[in-house]
């Protein structure tokens, strides 16, 4: 298809009211989050979103690279323009988490279980579709999604936000990653033991539940209102953590978001301290996650 068709596939399928109606398209990018920077500055409306098919300078959390191979994946950057303090900002990617995972259990291939080969680890239920705090999808314990939120600020106020997604949909082997993350990192083909999934449905249904979350959010100023259905896609949930804090790490076990987006962590004293996104890193006791 063409890149005017691939856009029009992703349009048609919308039911938002303004998230991705204004979209851009591109064969191949340096980055999308790049790319909506400068519509950003060029005036472009909240929800523009920027979606390639495939990146050449594409970024992860803590100025890693993201693996951005053409034809495969999604690679695409939200922007937001919220009238909320700077210091709410990172609730942010705790939301296009749950949009993503959301309309990753809500997807067809989600829902058939018996497809997968259990035999290789692969899941393939939507009980196996979980959200590492804060910003990665897993699906049976491999990372899948990664979020960056990205903020630009005027003074101490918001001029915007990009939030930026790449999903590993279509690799149909582990052996497409590279070596050194091949046992923390999958694809949704993989792990749901399906044929090729739908890129631009998937899209349009994360821009669904993106715009119904986003919404709510900026009326409730806080994220009391998804924090039950958070815990219940939050993985480790119950279970040992180390958190990987500057001022020094610790352990102990995951007792859920709070309101603010924090991950709470009860330590061996009874003590529960709020972790805060973009501060620190959380790794299970054991493992990745």
């Amino acid at each position: 298809m063409s890149q005017d068709d691939i856009k029009n596939d992703i349009m048609n399928r919308l039911r938002t009211d303004y998230m991705a109606r204004s979209l851009y398209y591109y064969d191949k990018t340096d980055s999308t989050n790049l790319r909506i920077r400068q519509l950003a500055e060029e005036g472009a409306p909240e929800g523009t979103l920027a979606v390639a098919d495939m990146q050449t300078a594409g970024k992860g959390r803590r100025g890693r690279g993201w693996i951005s191979p053409s034809g495969m994946n999604i690679y695409m950057s939200l922007l937001l323009k919220p009238a909320i303090p700077a210091s709410d900002a990172s609730m942010i990617t705790l939301i296009a988490a749950m949009a993503v995972a959301g309309a990753v259990r809500d997807f067809p291939e989600a829902s058939t279980g018996g497809m997968a080969d259990t035999s290789t680890g692969v899941s393939g239920t939507p009980a196996d579709i979980k959200i590492k705090w804060p910003n990665d999808i897993v699906v049976g314990g491999r990372k899948v999604c990664g979020i960056l939120t990205e903020m630009d600020l005027d003074g101490e106020a918001i001029r915007d936000v990009i939030v930026g997604i790449g999903i590993n949909v279509n690799q149909d082997s582990r052996e497409e990653f590279p070596e050194e993350i091949r046992e923390t990192a999958s694809s949704l083909r993989i792990e749901l033991g399906t044929g090729e999934i739908d890129r631009g449905a998937l899209i349009a249904r994360i821009m669904d539940l993106f715009e119904k979350e986003y919404d709510e959010f900026i009326k409730c100023g806080d994220l009391s209102f998804m924090k039950e259905r958070y815990d219940d896609m939050l993985a480790g949930l119950g279970g040992q953590v180390r958190v990987l804090d500057p001022k020094g790490e610790y352990t102990g076990m995951s007792r859920g978001m709070d309101e603010r987006g924090r991950l709470l962590v009860e330590t061996d004293d009874k003590t529960v301290r709020p972790v805060y996104a973009g501060e620190v890193s959380v790794r299970g006791l054991y493992g990745y996650v």
